[in-house]
């Protein structure tokens, strides 16, 4: 058990794979544990989870820094960049990262439009070549960050910026208000079940993209019959109806993860990446990803007990609320 940033983390070992799956406070754990148990007890009514969609919508807004009006709430990052896809005209050329995390890329590609890869350095650069830039925030595979003020400066005022912040929110502060998507996933970084994502757009992309996927949710409770179809006014017309369990946990974990001063995460989750960094003759970086490819180095923390990811060949650590001082030196320890 860990007690860090105000609340409990049943943690045991050194827990490294938050880039997989985020580890739960206590809170967020309780609250599902006791929607489950409601659920058994036959206790629980669908107008229930109304007030957890709402806390977790709006939390999401906060931390993306964008107005609740414009989020609109699924299951999946692909699932909702699907709608964004459908919505763009035949062919569009999408420029995209080396590497990029596929639940971005695959809608686009899917939808028939021409997506180009070229190495992260380069994507700011060669924006004015799209019709829609498609990129993490920060890359799943290692942790680099794109250069947001290079991307705002470059790209053209007709392009579209869809960015990822699956990997970001939840540690990394930065101004996302100004892309015409900010979309992510709950179960990483935002420590909150599997089962819900949200994606914000802006006006402009919001009047293009039909809302093909909407069911009773997008139009609430007063739309559960019949038509004519009749939806919200706002971004809640892309709603899908949501994973309930997945809505409780997340109406506990966003919004006291947005009460928290954004730079000390950061600041907490960076030094601890760059403590290893430092340890291993590595530069400093500003992610609080550490992809370690020295030859054997999943295998020997695996064997010291350090759970974590390998992706391309590297070993991937993510540092985040929960671990410690400690935990860096045990990844230094192993690799000695």
């Amino acid at each position: 058990m860990r007690h860090a940033f105000g609340t409990t983390f049943d943690v045991d070992g050194v827990y490294l794979n938050t880039p997989s799956i985020g580890v739960p406070p206590r809170p967020v754990v309780d609250a599902v544990s006791a929607a489950v148990t409601a659920w058994g007890r036959a206790e629980t009514s669908a107008p229930q989870f109304d007030g957890a969609v709402a806390a977790a919508r709006g939390a999401f807004a906060q931390l993306a820094g964008v107005p609740e009006s414009s989020v609109a709430l699924g299951t999946t990052v692909s699932g909702l960049l699907g709608l964004v896809a459908a919505s763009l005209p035949a062919g569009s050329r999408v420029l995209t990262a080396d590497r990029e995390f596929t639940s971005v890329t695959f809608p686009f590609a899917a939808a028939g439009h021409e997506v180009m890869e070229v190495p992260l350095d380069e994507l700011p650069e060669r924006t004015r070549a799209a019709d829609v830039v498609a990129v993490s925030v920060v890359a799943s595979a290692d942790g680099a960050l794109v250069d947001l003020e290079a991307l705002r400066a470059e790209v053209g005022p007709d392009t579209l910026v869809v960015l990822d912040a699956t990997q970001s929110l939840g540690w990394l502060p930065a101004d996302l208000s100004w892309a015409d998507v900010v979309v992510a996933g709950c179960y990483k970084w935002l420590l909150a079940p599997r089962g819900a994502a949200w994606m914000a757009l802006s006006e402009r992309l919001a009047e293009r993209v039909t809302p093909v996927q909407s069911g009773w949710y997008a139009g609430g409770w007063d739309a559960i019959y019949g038509l004519p179809l009749r939806l919200h006014p706002d971004a809640r017309r892309f709603d899908l109806s949501p994973v309930w369990l997945a809505q409780v946990g997340a109406a506990v974990a966003l919004p006291w993860i947005a009460s928290l001063d954004a730079a000390t995460v950061r600041d907490h989750a960076v030094g601890l990446a760059n403590r290893v960094r430092r340890g291993l003759d590595l530069p400093p970086g500003e992610s609080a990803i550490v992809a370690v490819r020295h030859h054997g180095a999943a295998d020997r923390l695996g064997v010291a007990g350090v759970r974590c990811a390998v992706r391309g060949g590297a070993a991937r650590l993510g540092f985040h609320l929960h671990n410690t001082e400690a935990d860096a030196d045990a990844v230094l320890e192993a690799l000695a």
